[in-house]
């Protein structure tokens, strides 16, 4: 009763808000890009540091966002020409960090509510059954989520101590609590219950204070459990409430107040009509404060995932081992059980920074980032082996970033000898992930390099560049790896291939 009861009071705070409806239904925002419900006045200039020079990689429109462009008009077609900007495509390697109400019971994933009540399942109603009282709510968990050692400086100086290039916070999941004092999330968004901070504003600070790193947000489309949005969806999605009483006003919100440069959508369970997502992109594309910098993905409704938006994510833990010729994404977890933290996680539930390292490598060799995802605990803490794994990743990147940032695919991604071997290239040179040590006396022997007249090979960190001693033998590259214990170098090896073809 009291899940209602709360959704109850957010519906009635967008009624009490249609008088600002009315109004914008005025502007000419309105009429240019059709059912947009909201635009907050609120913006600064964005910033001229991170405008590029345009350039075709891939295949793929990947480039400046010119001020003279034409504007981007609300339909796929026009959306989807908008070049992607230039930023992104360098990165490479990014963090997604999932937090919510969902951190507090802290148990099987961030799915929770909805295995517990969307699915009842089993597992979720034991769990409840037997560590809390009858009658227990969802709503229940939010004073409980204190946050009470959450330091956004903290988590700045990791993630930029990870080597991570952009960070995506979760602005709201599809439990619908809200990060930032939400103006139509009334008694469910971090300012009036639990926490009583502004946590997207404190990471948002501490990013740009404190780091170069690219600040990005992810935000549900849709909630569960949503009178706004059941009703829309028992009217066959011909009516819009939910869309105009509370996805479009946060969206709005949450670009004008903290201008992320990535806005990452999900939940869009319904048509793209329903959701209006071309009106808003358009809008993003065309006037919003980070039109010029910032980057979207593929989930704006039912049929867009892989075809439609800025780049591809596709689904889950996507990484297709081959080239593709559009921007895409790995969005994927170190613990491979949950994109929340979990407190009955095991050591073996979380990935290797060997497992970590040979998924970078895997994915930026055939055009795509790595989004890698971390789970803060309801305190505002990254649990000790998260926050290993990230200073691991960044001091492999301090010796191999050469070849990781504003790389570009290779001809070859895998090696046709050595399956343990991934390529990228930069500035005409090629560059070989060695993800397993060669047991054969240190020979390693890679099927795709040609060499030429003055090729040399070295491996980054090692004697300082020194060339390695290598030999052409049946049109296969063999290359004698140094002696010493590999592991004085750690976890996975780059070899620099220069004028090879």
């Amino acid at each position: 009763m009291r899940v209602w009861l709360v959704y109850f009071a957010i519906a009635l705070t967008s009624i009490l808000h249609t008088d600002g409806v009315e109004t914008m239904e005025k502007d000419p925002f309105w009429n240019k890009y059709e059912r947009v419900h909201y635009k907050e006045q609120e913006s600064e200039d964005v910033k001229q540091s991170h405008k590029y020079t345009g350039e075709q990689i891939q295949g793929e429109n990947i480039g400046n966002i010119s001020p003279t462009s034409p504007p981007y008009q609300p339909n796929w077609e026009s959306i989807d020409s908008r070049p992607l900007p230039k930023w992104y495509d360098e990165a490479k390697f990014g963090i997604f960090i999932h937090w919510g109400v969902f951190s507090v019971p802290s148990y099987m994933s961030e799915w929770f509510w909805w295995s517990w009540k969307g699915t009842n399942n089993s597992q979720a109603m034991d769990f409840m059954e037997r560590n809390y009282p009858p009658g227990f709510t969802y709503q229940q968990f939010a004073p409980q989520f204190t946050t009470e050692f959450y330091d956004a400086n903290e988590w700045a100086d990791l993630f930029k101590a990870s080597g991570a290039q952009y960070i995506v916070l979760t602005s709201k999941h599809h439990e619908g609590f809200t990060n930032w004092p939400s103006s139509v999330s009334w008694n469910w968004n971090s300012m009036d219950v639990g926490p009583h901070r502004d946590l997207v504003g404190e990471l948002a600070d501490a990013i740009r204070n404190r780091t170069s790193i690219h600040f990005g947000l992810y935000h549900s489309m849709y909630e569960w459990f949503n009178p706004l949005y059941l009703k829309d969806v028992e009217n066959g999605f011909k009516t819009t409430d939910f869309v105009d009483r509370k996805t479009m006003p946060e969206l709005y919100e949450i670009v004008n107040k903290y201008k992320p440069e990535v806005v990452w959508s999900d939940g869009a369970r319904g048509p793209t009509e329903y959701w209006n997502s071309t009106g808003f992109l358009a809008w993003l594309y065309n006037e919003s404060p980070v039109k010029d910098v910032v980057v979207t993905n593929d989930r704006w409704g039912t049929g867009t995932t892989c075809h439609h938006g800025g780049y591809y994510t596709c689904q889950d833990r996507y990484n297709p081992g081959k080239l593709v010729n559009h921007k895409w994404e790995n969005c994927m977890t170190i613990d491979k059980k949950s994109w929340g933290y979990r407190r009955e996680a095991k050591l073996e539930d979380f990935l290797t920074v060997e497992e970590m390292i040979g998924t970078l490598a895997s994915t930026i060799s055939c055009g795509g980032n790595l989004l890698m995802n971390v789970g803060p605990t309801k305190e505002g803490t990254i649990a000790p082996i998260f926050q290993q794994r990230l200073h691991q990743m960044g001091s492999w990147l301090d010796i191999n970033g050469e070849a990781v940032y504003a790389s570009h695919p290779w001809r070859i991604q895998q090696d046709s000898t050595d399956e343990n071997v991934w390529y990228t290239a930069r500035g005409g040179v090629v560059y070989a992930f060695v993800l397993k040590w060669p047991t054969d006396n240190n020979k390693l022997i890679l099927g795709a390099p040609v060499s030429t007249d003055t090729s040399m090979i070295s491996m980054l960190g090692y004697n300082n560049g020194s060339a390695l001693q290598w030999n052409t033998v049946n049109k296969q590259t063999e290359i004698i790896l140094p002696s010493a214990n590999p592991q004085s170098l750690k976890w996975a090896w780059v070899l620099k291939l220069t004028n090879f073809h």
